[in-house]
């Protein structure tokens, strides 16, 4: 026997191993992660009878006992009480398979799902990630781009669903941006570990998701982010309800996050852009290819995402039998959160211009459907989205 429980040898595999190793992975589905971590301890003194020991399975036993010689290196410093103490060093946690927070939508991941969570933030990650949706696209985000991410994600986050992305530049934080300002939840997955929060220039926004959601790992603190490691963070971004491409160039990691999205079938979407812009070539090809739904509107993502029932009518007008005398005052309206929000909150959420929603808003105040107080606006006949 290994000594060592589930929950502390998961946090081990999580920092002797790579993301979505197969060696790894394939030895803990054969022996369970206890032990499956003791094998591999002791393999690095008797490698004969490590092989007698997976006799049954030879061809894999020799790939896997050449794969200690990866995790050697790292066995000795990963100690699951000191990995734990370095964590709460910077108020972050570990959550394991089984453990009450535990998103059961990564075990959809199946062979490749994450051995361990490491966690900053106090979002609830098993509720709120079977409801969400992943907004990802190109860190070379154009200006349409960052205003659709954002406006896609203040509406998803006002009807209840959490938006996940990946921390980065361009649509990414935009994703993220969008759904503080529309009062949401929102949780950033980190391709290092979270004491890092990387890249540097979005770390007073990744702060913000802290403390409004979470920034996830599936490593501990104290590991850098590396190229690999982005590339497969994607496929935890992609275990959200449904994943919304924005803008991707021909070779984009959010093409891999849709390719992974469609693996565990999930529900993907594009948003179209220009012919003549490289931002959009991806995303172009994946309608064509019928890889993804066409997002004609921000509103749309509701249908891809929100259970069946909850989602509103095709046009994404709230279901309120109200006449709006402007396009611009039904968008306003209806990005207005249950909590209320600033004047600038609710343009970027309707997508609409400063002005538009200044006009908007004051055409709703006039006829009783809007009030403001504190500058903190808010729907004064009670209605609110569902």
């Amino acid at each position: 026997m290994s000594g060592v429980g589930d929950a502390d040898a998961r946090l081990v595999w999580s920092a002797i191993a790579e993301p979505a190793d197969e060696e790894a992975s394939w030895l803990v589905g054969r022996l369970g992660h206890a032990e499956a971590l003791a094998w591999a301890r002791a393999a690095d003194g008797d490698p004969v009878a490590a092989t007698v020991a997976l006799a049954a399975d030879p061809r894999e036993a020799d790939r896997v006992l050449r794969a200690v010689g990866r995790w050697r290196p790292r066995l000795a410093a990963a100690d699951p009480d000191a990995l734990r103490e370095r964590a709460a060093r910077i108020g972050a946690r570990p959550l394991t398979a089984g453990e009450p927070g535990w998103p059961a939508a990564l075990d959809d991941l199946g062979w490749s799902a994450p051995h361990a969570l490491w966690v900053r933030g106090d979002a609830d990650l098993a509720t709120w990630w079977p409801r969400s949706v992943a907004v990802v696209g190109s860190r070379a985000s154009t200006a349409y781009g960052e205003h659709i991410a954002a406006e896609v994600a203040a509406v998803a986050a006002d009807a209840g669903l959490a938006v996940v992305s990946g921390g980065a530049y361009g649509i990414d934080a935009a994703a993220h941006r969008g759904a503080l300002a529309a009062g949401g939840v929102t949780v950033a997955v980190l391709a290092g570990g979270v004491d890092r929060l990387y890249p540097a220039g979005n770390a007073t926004l990744l702060a913000r998701v802290i403390a409004a959601g979470a920034v996830v790992s599936e490593q501990p603190p104290g590991f850098a982010p590396q190229r690999q490691r982005f590339l497969s963070r994607n496929r935890l971004i992609a275990a959200a309800g449904a994943t919304v491409v924005v803008e991707a160039a021909h070779r984009s990691g959010a093409l891999s996050t849709a390719r992974h999205a469609a693996e565990l079938h999930r529900t993907v979407a594009a948003v179209p852009g220009p012919l003549t812009s490289a931002a959009s070539v991806g995303c172009l090809r994946l309608i064509r290819n019928h890889e993804a739904e066409l997002l004609a509107s921000p509103a749309d993502v509701l249908e891809l995402a929100l259970p069946v029932g909850e989602a509103p009518d095709q046009d994404g007008a709230p279901r309120t039998g109200l006449d709006f005398r402007t396009r611009e005052e039904r968008q306003a309206y209806g990005a207005i959160p249950r909590r209320g929000a600033p004047a600038g909150a609710v343009a970027i959420a309707a997508g609409l211009t400063a002005e538009e929603a200044r006009t908007a808003l004051a055409g709703l105040a006039g006829r009783g459907l809007a009030a403001v107080a504190g500058g903190v606006w808010t729907r004064a006949d009670g209605d609110q989205p569902a």
